[in-house]
């Protein structure tokens, strides 16, 4: 494996409080040095960073990567492409596929097909209940064993708080946590948009976020209650943030994560009936999302996710009360946090990249989100000057459903290395 030095760039490592002009030297697969006089000759090839920025291989803890079962949409071989486009080198992918992976046998099975397409590392995780359909929970034991880091019944919410608080007792047993889809489906459906006034305009059903803040209440109180380690995924509401500042005022083991499309957009981006824009949870008010933003900088909400759910340009061509929810982020997560949030001034750099790369990684306890020597040498280097329009058809992802089409941004990945080598650079994926 041949030696790497990426020369002169801004390297920022928030799991070693590092931010500074530095140079990065690749030895073996793992991060070898990190300093200023690190000679050009240490290495056989060299890369210029100058002007850019340089970061641990981000972390994406939620993603949708549909094999088995839908391939048409997304696959493991397409999807870690995507993530390495978008300075991606860690993916963990939510088990409701078809058939869900609740089983020793399908995480082998995601293993198998990881090792011979994946461009970057998975982490499969196994479901909470069987079949996920809440009724019966997992052998837990067994497939920690078979390597899940975390359980999660995520795009179906354990509705029986019976089931979720036997769940939360054994997976304190091993240390691991579960990923929560907070949604009392009793109040959210039959809706298809945030309960607001954009709701009350185009006349469609909404979902009111009480049904997700009440999940999350109860779900908190049952951390407690086991003493086990939750994780609230994809938080949209300024009450879900309260909650989740209240669970770690007092001390209980709760995170929560917030997707790059909820901190950049609103109902507002639903009034065209855009199906691009139809997500679960929905889209909501401007005051939710300045609520979300005060979160991720405070560290209420420690950790962004894409929550990356392609689908088929046929699905989501359906009516908007039809087409099924999801948008495709991994390839414009960084540029759009770092355009919407950074630039502006409303959450620092170091915030973003300590998000999107260790505290992910930590929450997990997989080998990954830093640069400290002896690492696993993933690095990934974004251009923070160069702004570019989204235009989903150049997305190495299978699909194009994207709500940020037209948008200008910047922050794009410039380039990205896995494992010591260079797998993507200037637009093109090189495995």
């Amino acid at each position: 494996m041949a030696s790497l030095l990426i020369r002169g760039g801004r390297v920022l490592d928030p799991s070693q409080g590092m931010d500074d002009v530095v140079s990065v030297l690749i030895q073996d697969g793992r991060i070898a040095r990190i300093g200023k006089d690190i000679p050009d000759g240490a290495a056989e090839q060299a890369i210029d960073a100058t002007g850019l920025l340089v970061t641990p291989g981000l972390v994406d803890m939620h993603v949708h990567l549909r094999e088995p079962g839908r391939e048409d949409a997304e696959t493991i071989n397409s999807g870690t492409r995507a993530a390495a486009a978008g300075g991606i080198t860690s993916l963990v992918p939510m088990p409701n596929t078809s058939p869900v992976v609740d089983s020793g046998s399908g995480l082998n099975h995601i293993r198998q097909i990881a090792r011979r397409e994946a461009a970057v590392y998975i982490y499969p995780i196994a479901s909470v209940t069987v079949g996920q359909k809440g009724e019966e929970i997992v052998e837990f034991g067994d497939l920690v064993s078979h390597g899940s880091v975390a359980f999660s019944d995520d795009g179906h919410a354990v509705m029986n708080a019976e089931i979720m608080r036997r769940a939360l007792e054994y997976v304190s047993m091993f240390d691991v946590p579960i990923l929560d889809h907070a949604e009392d489906m009793n109040l959210s459906a039959p809706g298809v948009i945030h309960e607001g006034h954009v709701a009350t305009l185009t006349g469609m059903k909404g979902v009111p976020s009480a049904a997700e803040a009440i999940q999350i209440a109860r779900d908190i109180e049952l951390a407690d209650f086991t003493h086990s380690k939750l994780h609230i995924q994809h938080v949209s509401s300024r009450y879900s943030v309260d909650l989740l500042r209240m669970g770690k005022k007092r001390g209980i083991n709760v995170t929560g994560e917030v997707t790059p499309h909820h901190l950049a957009l609103t109902e507002e981006a639903c009034l065209r009936f855009d199906t691009n824009a139809k997500v679960n949870p929905p889209l909501r008010a401007e005051a939710d999302r300045q609520a979300l933003i005060a979160a991720l900088k405070d560290g209420t909400i420690d950790i962004i996710a894409t929550d990356h759910a392609p689908h088929t340009t046929i699905e989501k061509s359906l009516p908007f009360t039809d087409a099924p929810n999801g948008v495709i982020g991994m390839e414009t997560a960084f540029p759009v946090v770092y355009t919407k949030l950074v630039e502006p001034g409303l959450v620092d750099l170091a915030t973003v990249v300590r998000a999107m790369t260790c505290a992910p990684a930590g929450r997990l306890r997989i080998p990954a989100g830093t640069l400290a020597v002896g690492a696993n040498a993933d690095v990934a280097l974004f251009d923070l000057m160069t702004e570019r329009v989204v235009d989903p058809e150049q997305f190495h992802s299978k699909s194009r459903n994207c709500p940020f089409r037209g948008m200008a941004l910047k922050g794009w990945c410039a380039a990205t290395i896995y494992r010591g080598a260079m797998i993507y650079r200037d637009g093109k994926i090189l495995v």
